[in-house]
């Protein structure tokens, strides 16, 4: 299924989870798409390790440097997506450096003939994208996911609102992820995004780790997505179907 399909088909609270490709094993992308998508998560979010990841907190920046030592590739994530017959809709998150060593024409493509249908890039400017790279990822039908953040102006919210094609991702605060207990104290900014009366669906990241996480982040947009609890999770999991639906039933209690 596409982004687009799912948050137009959808009226429950969306759950996204977030996890590095090539972690904790190698061949693990795979098995935890197969896991997530009978445990009942929505969608999930493939990160693309890389060695400086600017906007991750330790626990992310932790499971990418175990994947790049397991000899993860661009290359070998989209073998492994092609090995996997799951239908759950599929986000590639990474940071714009290993797009252009890969090609952005190739990436495109790949991502397109392996299920993926949103891309997000923090380190790619909406600007940047617009002049240089829109028409390659709209031939390939794929959705640029553009955040924002409690420091962005109303202006440049509308402008990113404009120019989004499946939801926005409202990162819930300043710094990076995981590295705060619960999104409470975002209150004022969610109620914020919520009165704007945005065109787009908003998903919120960042901090989501517990059940009322989730059901907070639920109440002013579309859904939560969870990165650093759930890989805290898996992380010396002998059993990595039966913990992947253990903490999505856990989340959704």
């Amino acid at each position: 299924m596409r982004l687009e399909e799912l948050l137009k088909q959808e009226t429950k609270p969306l759950l996204s989870i977030y996890f590095s490709a090539g972690f904790p094993q190698i061949d693990s992308l795979p098995v935890l798409l197969e896991s997530l998508e009978s445990a009942g998560a929505d969608m999930v979010e493939i990160g693309i390790p890389y060695s400086d990841p600017i906007s991750d907190g330790p626990t992310i920046q932790h499971s990418n440097s175990i994947a790049l030592e397991n000899g993860i590739s661009l290359e070998l994530i989209f073998q492994q997506l092609e090995s996997s017959s799951t239908t759950i809709p599929k986000i590639m998150m990474g940071y714009f450096n290993s797009i252009l060593q890969f090609g952005v024409e190739a990436f495109c493509e790949r991502c397109s003939e392996t299920g993926i249908t949103g891309i997000i890039l923090p380190d790619l400017p909406l600007e940047i994208y617009q002049k240089k790279y829109q028409k390659t990822f709209e031939k390939h039908q794929l959705s640029f996911i553009l955040l924002i953040t409690p420091e962005t102006s109303e202006e440049r919210i509308r402008l990113i609102d404009n120019h989004s094609t499946s939801f926005i991702y409202a990162v819930s605060s300043a710094g990076t992820t995981g590295t705060k207990k619960g999104i409470q104290g975002a209150k004022k900014y969610l109620q914020k995004i919520q009165s704007l009366n945005l065109k787009t669906p908003v998903m919120v990241g960042f901090n989501i780790s517990r059940p009322e996480d989730f059901k907070f982040a639920s109440k002013y947009t579309r859904g939560g997505i969870i990165g650093s609890a759930f890989i805290k999770h898996i992380e010396n999991s002998n059993h990595l179907s039966q913990d992947t639906h253990q903490f999505i039933k856990y989340i959704k209690s």
